[in-house]
């Protein structure tokens, strides 16, 4: 397994990142463990949640997890996120609130809602400490002295480790990467963003503001969603239903590179990602222990320059990154 650097971190991480969106939801508690151990016992180390997924339940499965020992949460470099409540809204009828009803400071980047946030997450996840704490979104009411100042008391009392963004703009790691200048904070260890062959917007602005500011990439949905694994069989009749034509051209074409390359569709879309120079680990949400072994074997695909052009042909990105892509 060749482990690389977290951004500009000291901190070592595997070539795939295990995302756990589908566990206690699409897999069991056991079938997930089963996952779970495979990762660590080949070497992935590095496994992501979310304190919404499955509204809370997927960090509470790996609380399970690690609380079977075996070096499990030593082994694991742990990252959850924070932006929004678990539960889901109820009443905002006092008499009828069950303790789920989500408050006006009950979610966002506020210095109230991540102390809040964090603890609640490090009960589910059963540990003492999160390695990655990511903003699940940009806040765009919270000034970043406020952020960062939350974050620094986390860091300072041990809860937190690192700080990482997701679905950022180039700007906002941008503006979040120079508030932590002027407080002498780490700042951003890592973006965590959507690309795959189908949408390679990040290679506009985002991709070049996590090199300038030394952010490791984490990208997530490199099969697009489950389109890039190819036609769909008679279970999954509505996984394509609404592609669009100019789309269903583009994947007839790539089934057809991906027949001549004599490898599966969504090895090749994974490879694909994997490969990226920008990218420092793609995350694979498997739901089952196949897929998570088809995934790691997807990373010992080469692509050959010929075939990179054909890619390139099929699912054109946006052009370079940004101005150039759009002016002289």
């Amino acid at each position: 397994m060749q482990y690389r650097k977290l951004g500009r971190t000291g901190l070592n991480i595997g070539p795939l990142v295990v995302g756990t969106v589908n566990f206690s939801w699409l897999t069991n508690e056991a079938d997930s463990f089963e996952v779970l151990d495979y990762a660590m016992d080949v070497g992935l180390n590095f496994f992501d949640t979310s304190n919404n997924y499955n509204a809370g339940k997927s960090e509470e499965l790996l609380g399970r997890w690690f609380a079977q020992g075996g070096g499990r949460r030593e082994h694991t470099v742990l990252a959850t996120k924070v932006y929004s409540k678990p539960n889901e809204w109820s009443s905002p009828d006092p008499a009828k609130r069950d303790g789920s009803w989500v408050g006006p400071n009950d979610s966002g980047l506020s210095a109230r809602h991540i102390r809040a946030a964090v603890e609640a997450s490090l009960k589910r996840l059963g540990t003492d400490h999160i390695d990655l704490y990511q903003m699940h979104h940009v806040d765009r009411s919270v000034p970043w002295e406020e952020f960062f100042q939350a974050m620094d008391v986390l860091i300072t009392q041990g809860k937190v480790l690192y700080v990482g963004s997701s679905n950022f703009a180039g700007w906002h790691i941008a503006a979040a990467s120079e508030a932590a200048k002027r407080r002498n904070s780490l700042g951003l260890a890592s973006e965590q963003s959507v690309y795959n062959l189908m949408n390679r917007n990040l290679e506009l602005e985002v991709m070049p503001a996590c090199e300038a500011y030394g952010l490791a990439l984490l990208t997530y949905s490199p099969l697009a969603g489950g389109i890039l694994a190819g036609p769909p069989t008679d279970n999954e009749a509505g996984r394509r239903s609404f592609m669009p034509k100019q789309e269903s051209k583009k994947m007839s074409a790539f089934v057809a590179l991906c027949d001549e390359l004599s490898h599966s569709p969504a090895d090749v879309a994974l490879a694909w990602v994997a490969q990226s120079e920008h990218v420092t680990a793609p995350i694979v949400g498997p739901r089952t222990l196949g897929q998570l072994q088809q995934s790691i074997a997807a990373l010992d695909i080469e692509f050959d320059d010929e075939t990179l052009k054909k890619l390139d042909e099929i699912f054109p990105g946006p052009g370079g990154p940004a101005p150039e892509a759009y002016a002289w």
